[in-house]
């Protein structure tokens, strides 16, 4: 079920994408770090799927919040003339790359327990 809402999700969004107008440049920055900021969340939230201490209100309120004040950040740097996004940018994609790697790790151990039952 998990695999055919990605995937849902996915051609759902490259239906959207095809049909909507292009993001000005002066937007451009704002959407790519939210886009980080929710890409973070996710990740994190499939890490507390696999964890099995995942909690909705968290995710949405982590999604959204994050989102948020990524994209304030990247604003207030704007009008101080300072790349604050830039600290953003770094603690998100650190935090997801910890995430892939919990991920990873969980699916590496899951193999080898199913690889040594079989032996």
């Amino acid at each position: 079920m998990f695999i055919v809402t990605i995937i849902l999700g996915c051609l759902l969004g490259v239906a959207v994408g095809m049909n909507l107008p292009t993001i000005s440049y002066s937007y451009s920055g704002y959407l790519a770090i939210a886009i980080i900021a929710a890409l973070d969340s996710v990740f994190g939230g499939i890490n507390s799927i696999l964890q099995k201490h995942f909690d909705i209100k968290i995710f949405v309120s982590g999604f959204f919040g994050n989102a948020i004040l990524a994209m304030l950040l990247t604003y207030l740097g704007e009008r101080l003339n300072v790349d604050i996004y830039l600290a953003a940018v770094i603690v998100f994609v650190g935090r997801m790359f910890v995430n892939l790697s919990m991920i990873r790790r969980y699916y590496i151990e899951k193999w080898n327990n199913k690889n040594k039952i079989t032996k």
